[in-house]
């Protein structure tokens, strides 16, 4: 039975080419994702575009393919929309496909893609779950036209190094609070593995995708001088080291705890275009790219409403939806464990509340289209 509850809620390990196994299940992740689909939504117009350049006349099912759904919340709101455009263009059938870690909670997603014993995308519409790392080839050989990931390619396909002393995360705490440090040799580390990462990926997709197929890769980043990582890792560092200074954690787990996740730049999410070394130069051609910082609804009810208590619900609970199974993992497995988790995110809440002004959060992203070369 415990077993059964940390599948369902992606407490398991990491399964291969994965370094977390997943977000916080039990439609946590579902109603705690608003930013990132306000993230997602600037993009809209970009991948409707992208269908009016995709063949017509394929005797096949017309295939999209999100990788990394999570709950499915935002990935079904995403592709609902795709779908309605091709149906402008074409009669032709429509396999929608959700994929994520086999350790994901795709309860959420199942019955959101058929809510009522039918497609929740109309006639002639049909999808499938596909459990595997992103980092793998997942689909048949020229299977797919549409392919794209949201955010999931910032967590990186294997936690490189065994420690990271200073800091929680590899880009290192926010200029403004300092509250840690990451040397440069640990930080070249991960942004050469995220570098690759970025490749493997579009090696895998560049297998699946038809000749002129569309690949849209984005992905929270850093612009200029936001950084979606300030704020809520400075938050969850600081919020850890007092659980250490209390005794509930020790300081052996902190120096081997941190989040395998990395904020890349734009020029760092292009890099791998034009390098012959990594095998991806002549794989796809850039369409368009851009970096981006979306409103974040939290901020903005706060800002409005000025109601503190629930802007640190709200914040707190954003990040633990994709934090928590890291961090479950990370901590020894004792009775009190869950418990143990559970008081770390009402430290952190109890924190912001305290100093809301030394954890500000943006939210800032980075993209780029591709068309599959033949």
């Amino acid at each position: 039975m415990e077993d059964q509850e940390h599948l369902k809620h992606g407490f398991t390990n990491p399964p291969a080419h994965a370094s977390t196994s997943g977000m916080t299940g039990g439609g946590f992740y579902n109603s705690h994702s608003a930013p990132q689909w306000k993230a997602i939504e600037v993009l809209l117009p970009w991948l409707i575009e992208a269908l009016q350049d995709l063949p017509a006349s394929d005797p096949f099912p017309f295939t999209i393919a999100d990788f990394g759904c999570s709950e499915g919340g935002n990935s079904i709101t995403v592709i609902k929309q795709l779908v309605d455009a091709v149906r402008q263009k074409s009669d032709r059938p429509i396999q929608t496909i959700h994929s994520d870690l086999p350790t994901n909670d795709f309860s959420k997603l199942l019955t959101g893609l058929r809510p009522k014993g039918s497609s929740v995308f109309g006639t002639n519409a049909f999808s499938a779950a596909v459990a595997g790392s992103m980092y793998d080839q997942l689909l048949p050989d020229r299977s797919c036209h549409l392919a794209m990931t949201f955010n999931a390619i910032g967590f990186l396909s294997r936690s490189p190094l065994d420690t990271l002393p200073g800091y929680i995360l590899p880009n290192g705490p926010s200029g403004a609070r300092g509250n840690g440090y990451v040397s440069d040799e640990d930080r070249k580390v991960f942004s050469d593995l995220a570098r690759e990462d970025v490749a493997t990926f579009l090696k895998r997709r560049a297998q699946e995708l038809v000749a002129g197929g569309k690949l849209l890769v984005q992905v929270f980043g850093t612009k200029e001088e936001a950084r979606t990582c300030d704020g809520i890792y400075d938050l969850l560092n600081d919020t850890v080291l007092s659980h250490v200074e209390s005794g509930d954690i020790s300081s052996d787990t902190y120096v081997r705890y941190y989040q395998p996740v990395y904020m890349r730049s734009l020029t760092e999410l292009l890099s791998p275009l034009s390098d012959p070394a990594l095998g991806t130069d002549e794989l796809f051609r850039l369409e368009r790219s851009e970096s981006y910082e979306i409103e974040v609804p939290f901020n903005t009810r706060f800002n409005e409403t000025g109601n503190l208590e629930a802007y640190a619900t709200d914040y707190v609970a954003f990040f633990r939806a994709f934090t928590e199974a890291v961090l479950r993992a990370a901590l020894p497995d004792t009775p009190e464990k869950a418990g143990l988790v559970d008081k770390i995110y009402q430290t952190a809440k109890e924190l912001l509340m305290k100093q809301p002004d030394l954890y500000p959060f943006r939210y800032a992203a980075v993209a780029m289209l591709l068309t599959r070369t033949a």
